[in-house]
Order: C-alpha cells, then structure tokens, then sequence
C-alpha cells in the first residue's frame, strides 16, 4: 500500500501553490504597468541570451525556460514578429531550426530586469531577510529545485545589473 502525504506535506503544497500563483501574479502585474510584456518573454529572451551564440532549438528554450510554457512556439512567433528573435535554419540539418535572440531582444531583456528586480524585492526579498531566504532556498533544493540554476540566475541577475548600470 502506498503511503499517503501527511495533512503537514499537504498543507505545504497547498502553500506553495497559492504562494506560486500569487507572487507570479503580481510580478506579471508590475511588468505590465511599467508596460512591459509578459514574464515569459523574459524567461526567454533570457535563456536565449544566455546560450552560445543566443541561440538555441525551440526544445531546448521550452526546457530551460523557468516558467512553464505550454506554448513556446507560440511565444516563439510573437518575439520573431517584434523583433526579438529570430529562426534560423540548422547548417547541417535542414529541417532543424535554432532561436536566436536579435539585439533588439537584448536590449528588452536588460530593460524589462529593472522592473522585474524590483518586483522580485517588494514581493520576495522585503519579506524575507537574507538568512531566511537561504533557509527556504536550502528546503526548496530538497523538493527537486536545482541550487546550481539559482546561482546561475543571481550571478546572471547581477551582471545584468552591472551590464545595464555601465550602460547608461
């Protein structure tokens, strides 16, 4: 017989998804009254940027994105018809596309951080003091979360920061 969660696992899920929903929410909220699109074109451009040669195969960008997308070849469509990626066609196998993100869609990327930064503060870090926020980070790694892609993120977080800063 299998063991079924104890009314503490059930009560955390149920946490975390209400927590999920609400702060992805308002971050999409914050990005769209600073007039930004939506956050996944963020997670996108991002990923893309990222790559070598910001480029990657449309599976590739759907398994590296950080929010689910259920549509990539639709986000896909919508950044190539404003400029922000583009598809081009593998070298050595015709019928294999790549993604590739256009200077257009960097610049976005960079710009969209500012406003997206500021939500992730007013709805996670002004909550949560910096040794708490390890804590949670530590227990969320034991459900599956992976530490490595977060230090990815804070290192690149913080170097576009750095990047956009130098830039003005």
């Amino acid at each position: 017989m299998k063991r079924k969660p104890s009314t503490e696992a059930t009560e955390v899920w149920i946490r975390l998804m209400r927590v999920q929903s609400k702060v992805l929410g308002a971050v999409e909220h914050d990005l769209k009254k600073a007039g930004f699109p939506p956050l996944a074109w963020y997670d996108a451009l991002l990923e893309l940027s990222r790559a070598p040669g910001g480029e990657l195969r449309p599976v590739e960008l759907e398994k590296q994105m950080l929010l689910p997308q259920y549509s990539t070849s639709r986000l896909i469509d919508r950044l190539v018809e404003e400029g922000l990626a583009a598809r081009r066609e593998c070298k050595m196998d015709k019928r294999g596309l790549f993604v590739e993100i256009t200077e257009a869609g960097r610049d976005l990327q960079k710009r969209m951080w500012n406003s997206y930064s500021a939500a992730i503060e007013r709805h996670i870090g002004s909550k949560l003091a910096d040794a708490d926020a390890v804590k949670l980070s530590g227990l969320l790694d034991r459900l599956g979360c992976c530490a490595g892609a977060t230090q990815a993120t804070a290192v690149s977080a913080k170097e576009t920061a750095k990047e956009t800063a130098s830039s003005r």
